[in-house]
C-alpha cells in the first residue's frame, strides 16, 4: 500500500448541519457538488474531508449504525501557536460547538485542547513546537 490517507469520511446524523458547521464554522473549503449529492466533501491539502449520512454510511460498510461513546479516534489540527489554539477554541465555542478540554500545557511540551462537532467527533486543536507541518 502507498503511504497516504485519501479521505476521512464521518457518517453524521445531519447531514446539512454538519456540512454548515465545517464550511462556516471551520471555514474548510467545500468542494461545489450538484444540488441533492447527499455527500459533502472539503479539500485538505492530498486528504479529503468528506460527510455522509451515518446510516447510509454504515450501510455501505455493511455495519450497524448504532453506537455511542467513544469512537476510538479523534482528529487533530495542529496550529502555529499556543494562541491560535484558544482563539480556535473560541471561534467553536462562539458559533456553538462543545469545548471538551479548553486549552492547556501538554505533557509533551506544547500546547492543546479539544472540541465536538455537532455529531460527537472528537478534534484536537494543538500547538506543538516540534511539529513542522502547520
Amino acid at each position: 500500500m502507498e503511504p497516504r490517507l485519501s479521505f476521512v469520511t464521518l457518517g453524521v446524523g445531519d447531514l446539512a448541519r454538519a456540512t454548515a458547521f465545517y464550511e462556516q464554522v471551520l471555514k474548510l473549503p467545500r468542494i461545489a457538488l450538484p444540488d441533492g449529492a447527499g455527500v459533502a466533501f472539503f479539500e485538505l491539502g492530498k486528504t479529503w474531508l468528506s460527510l455522509f449520512p451515518r446510516a447510509e454510511l454504515a450501510a455501505d460498510a455493511g455495519v450497524p449504525a448504532a453506537g455511542s461513546g467513544f469512537a476510538g479516534f479523534t482528529l487533530a489540527h495542529n496550529v502555529r501557536s499556543a494562541a491560535a489554539v484558544d482563539a480556535l477554541l473560541a471561534e467553536v465555542a462562539a458559533a456553538g460547538g462543545r469545548i471538551v478540554k479548553p486549552g492547556q500545557p501538554a505533557f509533551w511540551g506544547g500546547y492543546t485542547g479539544y472540541f465536538a462537532d455537532p455529531d460527537g467527533f472528537l478534534w484536537e486543536v494543538a500547538w506543538n513546537p516540534d511539529f513542522p507541518h502547520v
